[in-house]
């Protein structure tokens, strides 16, 4: 049992060159972010709650635009895996078109019913917190935010499609100096220094739009330089033709996974408002703990990131029963590093709201929040390890009904009914969606035991 958990030397060098870059580069910009909350935080609770609901409403895009990239990448990493680089190139023209779709679109509807969604997470108790001025902080951000959407969704299409084909590094660097950039143009325009105006919620966001701007230069031209060693995207550009057929099945298995994120996101969004009837201070909390979780949550969603890629390489070079055999590795590795990130969490979590700027009666809530976080974060680890695996051979329909049917079938609808209905506090609602990750976990156990996800799915292509 123990041999059939644990893999050799070259199994987990291979696991970490490639979930390092991931891990280093997604540590940077949580560490940062979670910088940018604090100096946001520093200016008042209702400027980081505003800043906190509007990206929530960034995060449904952010994940919409993830799945759709997503889903052509379990293309361009099998295509890799066989070396096919034409199939490489038609994916990524794939994810470019889609991408700028889904932008527009997404700009249309921040611009035209921002304000209408931004008012159902102001429609609990104030508490301590000022709700008209947290609806401005939040438009005033939103209303930035729109200007670097676009260069985000082209940087996740390369991003993407350079660590399917094994070269995760660039998209670190690339993602190293734009937060670096971030944090510097935060702290000068966030509180005026150098002779700069003090912007507050607004100079936070035109920091981070100049910083994804500079991360989409970096990564497009460096990539676009150095063909000879990303030889996988030479030619990429010739033309936008894709194969009808190809096209035809990239869309198949992106829309279901896309729309698969985008509902997971929103369902976490819809359980946010059920959180903010208990009063904007606890939106202020869970910010705060979602935050800290991003940062701590790191190692385990790069393992996870490295267990698609390479169960999907694997099984597009046709290494079914290893793809099979490697799984369980990558996911006790996943637990392992999860459980190591939990432990410190918890310690961690006594002294980390003390660094805002807010009430001590939210600085404790957040305490709390993030304990129960870092105890279900195995369960966390369990669940994201199970998903990744599954979608590696591209079993859409089961891939969206363990998500996106779980959270909106058991999370959502337990957040809605007890939110509502019931004298349950916060804190217990808290407690009980975070562990309904230990069934969904077991539930995805089960589903890669079964072994029907391994399958080849560019052999007709």
């Amino acid at each position: 049992m123990i041999k059939k958990l644990v893999g050799d030397k070259s199994f987990y060098k291979r696991v970490f060159a490639l979930t390092l870059p991931i891990m280093i580069q997604n540590g940077i910009t949580n560490f940062v972010n979670m910088l940018d909350n604090i100096m946001i935080g520093a200016t008042g609770t209702a400027e980081m709650t505003g800043v906190s609901i509007s990206n929530q409403l960034f995060f449904v895009f952010n994940l919409c635009i993830f799945g759709a990239v997503s889903g052509a990448g379990i293309f361009s990493a099998q295509f890799f895996g066989k070396k096919d680089y034409e199939g490489v190139h038609n994916s990524f023209r794939f994810k470019m078109l889609f991408c700028t779709v889904l932008t527009v679109m997404g700009i249309g509807i921040f611009a035209f019913f921002g304000e209408p969604i931004l008012s159902l997470y102001m429609q609990g108790e104030q508490g301590l917190t000022d709700v008209t001025a947290t609806m401005g902080f939040a438009k005033d951000y939103m209303s930035v935010m729109l200007i670097g959407l676009l260069p985000f969704a082209i940087v996740q299409a390369y991003s993407s499609t350079l660590r399917e084909g094994e070269q995760a590094t660039l998209p670190m660097i690339a993602g190293a100096v734009s937060v670096v950039v971030n944090l510097v143009f935060n702290y000068i325009l966030i509180f005026g220094k150098f002779g700069a105006p003090a912007l507050g919620v607004k100079g936070a966001a035109i920091a981070t739009v100049f910083s994804r701007f500079v991360e989409f230069f970096i990564i497009v031209i460096v990539t676009h330089a150095n063909t000879e060693k990303y030889d996988f995207m030479k030619g990429v550009y010739k033309s936008f033709k894709i194969p009808a057929k190809l096209a035809g099945r990239l869309f198949i298995k992106s829309l279901p996974l896309m729309l698969n994120e985008t509902m997971w996101a929103s369902g976490l969004a819809v359980i946010s408002q059920c959180y903010s009837i208990y009063g904007l201070d606890s939106i202020a909390a869970v910010n705060i703990s979602q935050t800290f979780w991003n940062v701590f949550s790191i190692a385990f969603l790069a393992v996870g990131t490295a267990i698609g890629i390479i169960l999907g390489q694997m099984l597009g070079a046709n290494e079914i029963e290893k793809a099979m055999a490697e799984s369980y590795k990558m996911i006790a590795c996943s637990l392992v590093v999860a459980v190591v990130f939990g432990l410190i969490y918890i310690v961690c979590a006594e002294f980390i709201p003390m660094a805002y700027n807010t009430e001590n009666e939210i600085r404790q809530l957040a305490t709390t929040l993030m304990q129960i976080t870092a105890f279900a974060m195995p369960f966390e680890a369990l669940t994201h390890a199970t998903y990744f695996t599954l979608r590696s051979g591209g079993k859409m329909m089961i891939t969206i009904i363990f998500d996106c049917g779980f959270t909106w079938g058991v999370n959502v609808l337990l957040a809605v009914i007890l939110s509502r209905f019931t004298p349950i506090s916060f804190v217990g609602l808290f407690a009980l969606i975070q562990f309904v990750a230990v069934v969904k976990g077991l539930v995805g156990l089960l589903m890669v035991k079964n072994g029907f996800w391994a399958k080849n799915i560019i052999s007709k292509t």
